[in-house]
C-alpha cells in the first residue's frame, strides 16, 4: 500500500468531495437556474450529522442564516479572532487554530474564499478548503445551521450576523464525519489541515533557553501557535485555577512583545481563549497595575481589545509556570533557531498497517517488529558540514472520521536506523542487532508525531508502527530535510526467481520412496496412469498422514485442483507421475519451509512470517500483495494452516510461470506491474 512520491512535493490541485463529483460553481450555477437553495445530500440537515454515539439532548432546528437575522453578512468587517465564539461543543482545539488562522490573511483567503456572500449570486452554498493527506480539498456546505430558541447552538460570531466562522465549522465537521467527530483533539491538527504545514511541540519546562525568540520568529514567520495545560485526570478537563486559566483546555498564541516596565526589559506573550470570556488574572492582566506603569503610547498599541473578550497578556516567565505545552504549525520547515531561509527537500511516503501482515508493533515486539513498512532515506552532504537537518513527520489517516465505527486514534510512532546496502525488507536479525540512530521521543495516541533530527549523510531505515501489533491504520509519512535526499520503499519490487524443475529420473534409478510412491500412484491411477484432482488428494493425504512433523486435518480439493494446474504440462486437467514426482520435490522443500516457521509444531505459522517464508522459496513480495494475502488465507488469530499455506505458494508459483511465459524475454528472473501481480494472484 505504499507508493512514493520522490522529490521535492508539489502542491496538488484543489479536488471536490461531493459524491457527486460536481463544483462549488457547478452546484451554485445549478442551483440559480432552477431558483433553488442547495440541501447537500452528503452532509444533510439531520440529528446524524450532529452525533453518531449519542442522543440528541435538546431539539435543535436546523436554520439558514437570514431565518436567524435580517441581515446574514458571511464576513462582517473582516475575518477576526473575535468572530470565533465556542459554543456547546468541545472543539476549543479547533477554535484555537482558528483564532490563529485570522491572523495570516493569505492563509484565511484560501481556508475561507471571501468571494462568498448572501446577497450577490446567493443560493444557500458555500465552501471551504482544507489540506488532507496532502491533498487540498474543496469542501462544499448549506447554510443549514443547528439551532436552539433562534441562537445558534455551536461556534459562532460575537456579531449575530456574521457567519464565516459557524459555517466554517460545519464544513470540517463534514469533512471528518459529523460535529460529535470535533470533540477533543489537538490544535496542530487543525492547523496542518489549514495550511499543509509541519508541526512542533515544546514543553515548555524543558524547552530551550530561547523560546521566546523561537515562538517570536514562528509568529513573524506567518506560523501559527497554540498553548495548553496538562490534566492529570479527566476530571480535571477545563477546570478552572486561580489565575484564571483552564486546564485541558486549548488557547491560541496570538502576540509577543518587549516592553520597558521601571528600566528593564519585559518579555509579554498575548494569548486567546476560544470561548471569548474567562482570562487570566494576574501580572499583566487586562486590569494589572503594569500597565500604569508603562509608556501610555505602548499601552495604548498592546491594549487596542482590552474587553472580556478571552484574549490577554501574561509575562512570559509566568506563561513558561502555568502552561505546559507550546505547539507550533510552520508553513515551511525552516528552522526557528537559526536566521536563514532554506530550500527543502520533501519526500512522501503512503502505507497500511494491515493486522497479521504488515502491523508489527513497536521494537519491544521484535518478533513482529521487522514486519512493519520500512523505508529507506539517502542524505547527501551539499555544504560540507556534516549534517543536515531532517524532519519526519508521521501522520495516521482518517481516524477522526472513523469514530463512528468504534475506531480512534492508534498510538504511534517511529525508529531510525543506519540502513545497510540493498532495499530488501529487512529481517528480523538486523532489528535484533542494531540499534536505533534516532526515533520518536515517545509513542502516543495524536494524529502525528514529529521530530526534528540533525543527521550525518548516509543512508537511514525509518520505521514507522503503531505501539501495539495487529492495530490497523493508513498512515502517511513527510519527510523533510534540507540535504538532496533520495527515498524508496523497502521491498517494493515484486519479483521471482525459480529454477527450472529437475528432469524426471528413469524408473531404475529411483529412490526407495519413489519407488513407494509410484506405487501408490499406480494403484490410484488406474489404466491411464493419471490422477484427477481427486484422487491426488487421496495421494497426498494418504502420504502426508504418515509424516509425524506436518500437523493438519488433510488437503481441500481446491488445493488440489491449484497443483494441478502448476504441474499439468500438457493441459490434460490430470497429473501423470513423472509430473507428480516433480511436485513430490517441490513439497518436500515447501514443506521444511513451513516446519522452520511452525516452531510449536501445532500445524500453523504466522502469516507475519510468510515474507521470509516466500522469499526462502524465491518470490519476493511487496507490502500490498502480502496484505492482500494475509487477509485471504490468515486466521483471526493472524495464522494460516498447512493446506491454506500450500495453496498460498502454489498459487504463486503457478502466477509467477504463467507470467514468465508470457515474458518475451524469458530470463526467468520476472518483474511485473502491481495491477498485472493482483489480477493473476486473485484469479489464477
Amino acid at each position: 500500500m505504499s507508493t512514493l512520491s520522490g522529490g521535492p512535493a508539489k502542491t496538488p490541485l484543489v479536488e471536490s468531495t461531493q459524491a457527486d463529483g460536481r463544483s462549488y460553481e457547478e452546484i451554485r450555477q445549478d442551483c440559480l437556474r432552477r431558483k433553488v437553495l442547495f440541501q447537500d445530500p452528503d452532509f444533510p440537515a439531520v440529528d446524524s450529522s450532529l452525533f453518531y454515539s449519542e442522543s440528541i439532548p435538546v431539539n435543535f432546528m436546523w436554520k439558514r442564516p437570514g431565518e436567524i437575522c435580517e441581515d446574514p453578512k458571511f464576513i462582517l468587517g473582516g475575518a477576526d479572532r473575535t468572530d470565533i465564539c465556542q459554543g456547546q461543543l468541545g472543539d476549543c482545539w479547533l477554535l484555537a487554530a482558528i483564532a490563529s488562522l485570522t491572523l495570516q490573511k493569505d492563509i484565511l483567503a484560501r481556508v475561507v474564499p471571501p468571494d462568498q456572500d448572501f446577497e450577490h449570486g446567493y443560493a444557500g452554498i458555500f465552501h471551504f478548503q482544507f489540506w488532507q493527506h496532502n491533498k487540498w480539498l474543496d469542501v462544499v456546505v448549506d447554510d443549514r445551521l443547528p439551532t436552539v430558541r433562534n441562537k445558534l447552538v455551536f461556534l459562532h460570531s460575537l456579531d449575530n450576523n456574521e457567519f464565516w466562522s459557524a459555517l466554517l465549522e460545519k464544513a470540517y465537521a463534514k469533512l471528518n464525519g459529523s460535529y460529535e467527530a470535533l470533540k477533543g483533539g489537538s490544535t496542530l491538527e487543525a492547523m496542518e489541515d489549514f495550511t499543509g504545514g509541519v508541526a512542533e511541540v515544546y514543553e515548555t519546562k524543558t524547552a530551550p533557553s530561547n523560546l521566546f525568540q523561537i515562538l517570536r520568529k514562528a509568529l513573524d514567520r506567518g506560523s501559527m501557535m497554540g498553548c495548553s495545560i496538562d490534566i492529570s485526570s479527566s476530571a480535571e478537563s477545563e477546570a478552572q485555577t486561580p489565575t484564571g486559566l483552564v486546564k485541558g483546555h486549548a488557547y491560541s498564541i496570538t502576540g509577543l512583545e518587549e516592553v520597558n516596565y521601571r528600566g528593564q526589559t519585559v518579555r509579554l506573550i498575548r494569548v486567546r481563549n476560544p470561548w471569548g470570556q474567562v482570562e487570566w488574572n494576574g501580572k499583566w492582566s487586562d486590569d494589572s497595575r503594569e500597565w500604569t506603569l508603562i509608556d501610555k503610547a505602548e499601552k495604548a498599541r498592546l491594549m487596542q481589545n482590552s474587553l472580556d473578550d478571552g484574549e490577554f497578556w501574561m509575562e512570559f516567565e509566568d506563561f513558561k509556570a502555568n502552561y505546559d505545552r507550546v505547539e507550533i504549525c510552520n508553513l515551511s520547515p525552516d528552522a526557528l533557531t537559526d536566521d536563514t531561509s532554506k530550500a527543502w527537500e520533501t519526500n512522501l511516503f503512503e502505507g497500511s498497517w494491515i493486522r497479521g501482515t504488515t502491523a508489527g508493533g513497536c521494537r519491544n515486539f521484535i518478533d513482529t517488529f521487522w514486519t512493519n513498512p520500512q523505508f529507506k532515506l539517502a542524505l547527501e552532504d551539499v555544504d560540507g558540514d556534516n549534517k543536515s537537518s531532517v524532519i519526519i513527520a508521521l501522520m495516521q489517516k482518517n481516524r477522526r472520521k472513523l469514530r463512528k465505527e468504534g475506531l480512534d486514534l492508534e498510538t504511534i510512532g517511529f525508529a531510525v536506523y543506519d540502513a545497510p546496502k540493498g532495499e530488501d525488507h529487512l529481517s528480523k536479525d538486523f532489528f535484533r542487532y542494531n540499534p536505533s540512530k534516532a526515533r520518536s521521543r515517545t509513542y502516543i495516541n495524536t494524529r502525528e508525531v514529529s521530530e526534528r533530527f540533525e543527521l550525518a549523510p548516509g543512508k537511514y531505515l525509518l520505521v514507522p508502527t503503531t505501539f501495539q501489533p495487529n492495530k490497523e491504520a493508513d498512515f502517511l509519512v513527510r519527510i523533510f530535510s534540507e540535504a538532496k535526499a533520495g527515498s524508496v520503499e523497502m521491498g517494493s519490487t515484486i519479483t521471482a526467481d525459480l529454477p527450472e524443475p529437475p528432469k524426471p529420473s528413469p524408473p531404475s534409478q529411483e529412490t526407495d520412496e519413489e519407488k513407494f510412491l509410484r506405487k501408490l500412484f499406480l494403484q490410484v491411477s488406474g489404466s491411464d496412469q493419471a490422477i484427477s484432482a481427486q484422487e491426488l488428494q487421496h495421494v497426498l493425504n494418504g502420504v502426508l498422514a504418515r509424516r509425524k512433523e506436518i500437523q493438519f486435518e488433510g488437503l481441500s480439493l481446491s488445493t488440489c485442483h491449484s497443483i494441478i494446474n502448476l504441474m499439468d504440462s500438457d493441459n490434460s486437467g490430470l497429473l501423470e507421475f513423472q509430473e507428480f514426482k516433480i511436485f513430490w520435490d517441490k513439497l518436500k522443500k515447501w514443506m521444511m519451509l513451513f516446519l522452520s516457521h511452525d516452531t510449536d509444531r501445532s500445524g500453523r505459522m504466522s502469516t507475519f512470517e510468510l515474507r521470509l517464508a516466500l522469499r526462502a522459496a524465491g518470490m519476493n513480495l511487496n507490502n500490498k500483495v502480502l496484505q492482500l494475502i494475509g487477509l485471504r488465507f490468515g486466521d483471526d488469530n493472524f495464522e494460516i494452516d498447512f493446506d491454506d499455506y500450500l495453496t498460498c505458494i502454489v498459487r504463486l508459483e503457478n502466477m509467477f510461470r504463467t507470467f514468465q511465459a508470457l515474458d518475451k524475454k524469458n530470463t526467468g528472473e520476472v518483474a511485473m506491474s502491481m495491477h498485472q501481480f493482483i489480477f493473476l494472484t486473485m484469479n489464477v
